[in-house]
Formats: structure tokens, sequence, C-alpha cells
């Protein structure tokens, strides 16, 4: 098994500089994309992104590949899975979230073919809060033991923390809301072949 070497990470002002000569994937869901992305990127969410290595490929050899999401860890799995395939591509620094704290434009669709949505972060912010406010409220009132819940929730966070993975937020991706529509990946396909 080969070790693959960290991905290269632009910063902000890097990236807004070259934004024009760069090929930008967003791998975020397609409610975090429709919130705000990037100036010219192409939705293709991680767990999509197998899916779309042919097209990825055929953009990198056209020129060099941005790998973006909201915080930077997406988008660095995302690299190195593409770096085990030979598609060397660089992540933003800090995501969407130091872009637009940059100042920087993100650009949203057009109003009337999205709905408002949370980042991905929110949602699993709200869940968590939920579960544990769920938990402590059937343990005092239902049984003691329902406080696991609670409990688990607050194990899970150390976890993610620990890990820098989220078990929550691949759970939520899955959700409708969070799901990529087919017509949606294939034009974020067909992009990337038009390239």
């Amino acid at each position: 098994m080969t070790h693959s070497p960290a991905p290269v990470a632009l910063g902000t002002d890097q990236a807004r500089t070259r934004l024009h000569d760069l090929t930008v994937i967003d791998v975020r869901t397609p409610a975090e994309y429709a919130s705000g992305h990037l100036p010219g990127a192409v939705n293709i969410p991680l767990d999509h992104v197998r899916r779309a290595l042919p097209e990825i490929r055929h953009a990198a050899e056209r020129g060099d590949v941005l790998v973006v999401c909201a915080s930077g860890a997406r988008s660095e799995k995302a690299c190195k899975l593409l770096a085990e395939q030979g598609i060397v591509t660089a992540t933003l620094a800090g995501g969407t979230s130091a872009w637009a704290a940059e100042g920087h434009d993100l650009h949203t669709p057009a109003a009337c073919d999205t709905r408002a949505a949370w980042s991905m972060e929110r949602q699993v912010r709200f869940t968590a809060g939920t579960l544990v406010l769920l938990g402590v409220v059937l343990g005092v009132f239902v049984h003691p033991a329902l406080l696991l819940i609670s409990a688990g929730v607050a194990g899970g966070l150390v976890f993610s923390a620990v890990t820098n993975t989220c078990g929550m937020a691949a759970v939520l991706g899955k959700l409708p809301h969070n799901r990529p529509r087919a017509t949606d990946l294939d034009a974020a396909r067909a992009a990337l072949r038009n390239r």
C-alpha cells in the first residue's frame, strides 16, 4: 500500500488570482453548493467523485483542478482519492468558509430552481443538539438509561474531532435534500467534459 502525500493547499488569495485558469470542483452536497459556491465551480459531491473520474481526469489533463468544500476536510479526502487514481489536484485551504471570510464572492444558482439549505456543519450541529436534548429529556422523564443517547452522541463528537471524520455528516448526506439529482451530476460531468 502506498501512502498518498498530502494534497497541495492553495490559500484564498492564491486561488482568487488563478480562478480563471482553474477548474473548480465543489464536493459538498447539492444543498450546500446551492447556498453559495466559488464562481464557476462544478458540483460533484464527495460520494460521487468516483463516478466522475473520467471527466475529472479530462479536466486535469487540460489544466489545474481545485477541489473545494466547506472547511477543507472533504476536499482533502477527494484530493487523496484522486491522487490514488493518478489525478493531481489542489484543495482550497479553509474551504468556502475561508473564501467568504476573506470577502470573496460566493455565487448562488437562480432562486427559482433551488431551495434554501443549511450547510452540512449546521445540519450536524442541529442533529447532535437535538439528540443530546432528547436523551436528557427521555432520561429524566422516562428512564435514566436513556441518558445513554446523549452519552453516545457526545462520544461520537469526540471521535469525530479526534479523527477529523464525521459519521453523522455521512448519514445526513444521504438524506433526500442533500443527495444530488441524477441530472445535476450528469450536468456537472458534461461541464467537465466541455472544459
